[in-house]
């Protein structure tokens, strides 16, 4: 999706955007440095029926933003040189797994990854793992059960292997709804998966945004959260709107405490919530607005959308109350059918999402807008193996 900074190169002295826009028209390459793949800057071609490519701000090549900033990108290089950590890529997520490796100045690990014709997952890793830290980046995104079982059988391909120690690093944890019991004879799936991953010979888990914070309680092994927000609320300083004219909006009550944060980074901005009555899964229905958007630009924040019934309703709402834009901020893009007719259909300013998981060239929509967390990823990692915190990223 979008290039990463180079690591070691030093910042401008101007207090420019980190964000500058490309044309993305034709899929653009770079040669990365310190080694010789061709490595893809922007892999995005024309989308389908000819309607209009979205808008993928991407980092300047000369520049980081502020919570990226760190001393130790300028040893990346000489730390790539090391044989101490392998990345290898599933097949859920490709594109993001190379910016990763990018970054982080190092090569994808070789894999062979492939289906029996029954269905079944084949899994070989090509070059030795012995007594290496792994990272396994591999989003449980759809379809769900593939791309998890997938997960399942290269972790375990690595331990047999005899790796150090094995990471999962999961953008998007799939099944995290299923966080709780809301009705009696329901099954708790989230800790199902975090069961299962931990027993298939995971020794850590990275994850993005969960859907809830008790999720982390699920694994028994240690659980490295990343937030998203810094990336989003990096794109949204670009756009220079006045901090008198925002409101940020929560779509559901649940979400309140993501939203609060949000706006707490955004100059401390008012805070709305949208009150829903849900009938069922992926069925919401809107009755109220809590709080006041008359004449505001509204921004809603959520961890996914799925089907967009929630935001779509939500935002209709807020268009009722007088809002005078409405952005929606989302750190993954589910987008099941028919979330693109819903985003699409003009309730939206800009529909600002992330690529934890690979969005296809067919849900392009205008008002589309996808960020890259591939440095965000890739910073972590490097504090992950350093035994560095990570928590000082977000701070």
């Amino acid at each position: 999706m979008a290039a990463m900074a180079s690591p070691g190169r030093a910042a401008p002295s101007s207090a420019a955007s980190p964000f500058r826009r490309i044309s993305i028209a034709q899929p653009t390459f770079i040669r990365a440095p310190h080694f010789s793949p061709t490595i893809p800057k922007c892999e995005l071609t024309q989308p389908m029926n000819g309607a209009p490519t979205p808008s993928v701000p991407v980092l300047n090549d000369q520049i980081l933003p502020t919570f990226l900033q760190s001393k130790r990108l300028e040893n990346a290089v000489n730390k790539s040189s090391s044989n101490q950590i392998k990345i290898f890529s599933g097949t859920a997520n490709p594109a993001l797994s190379q910016e990763i490796a990018w970054y982080m100045g190092l090569n994808l690990g070789k894999i062979q990854i492939k289906r029996f014709a029954d269905g079944e997952i084949y899994v070989q890793l090509q070059e030795s793992v012995r007594g290496c830290d792994v990272y396994l980046v591999q989003p449980t995104s759809p379809p769900a059960n593939e791309n998890l079982m997938e997960l399942l059988v290269t972790i375990d391909a690595c331990r047999r292997a005899s790796a150090k120690n094995i990471t999962a690093v999961i953008p998007y944890f799939g099944y995290a709804r299923a966080d709780r019991k809301t009705q009696g004879r329901e099954s708790i799936a989230a800790k199902l998966v975090a069961n299962i991953i931990t027993e298939s010979g995971a020794d850590r888990v990275l994850a993005c945004d969960l859907h809830s914070g008790q999720s982390m309680g699920y694994f028994d092994i240690p659980v490295d959260h990343v937030h998203c927000q810094p990336v989003i609320l990096d794109y949204l300083a670009s756009k220079k709107i006045s901090s008198s004219d925002l409101v940020v909006v929560s779509p559901d009550v649940g979400g309140v405490a993501r939203a609060r944060a949000f706006a707490k980074k955004l100059s401390d901005a008012p805070l709305a919530i949208v009150d829903k009555r849900r009938h069922g899964h992926n069925v919401a229905e809107v009755m109220n607005l809590i709080g006041d958007v008359k004449g505001k630009v509204a921004v809603m924040v959520d961890d996914m959308i799925d089907t967009a019934g929630t935001i779509a309703k939500g935002a209709a709402l807020l268009h009722e109350e007088g809002a005078q834009e409405v952005y929606a901020c989302s750190t993954h893009a589910v987008f099941s059918p028919p979330a693109i007719e819903r985003l699409s259909s003009g309730l939206f300013q800009e529909v600002i999402v992330t690529n934890t998981i690979p969005i296809p060239e067919n849900n392009y929509f205008p008002q589309l807008t996808i960020l890259s967390v591939a440095n965000l990823l890739g910073e972590t990692i490097w504090r992950v193996h350093d035994d560095c915190s990570v928590s000082s990223i977000f701070q």
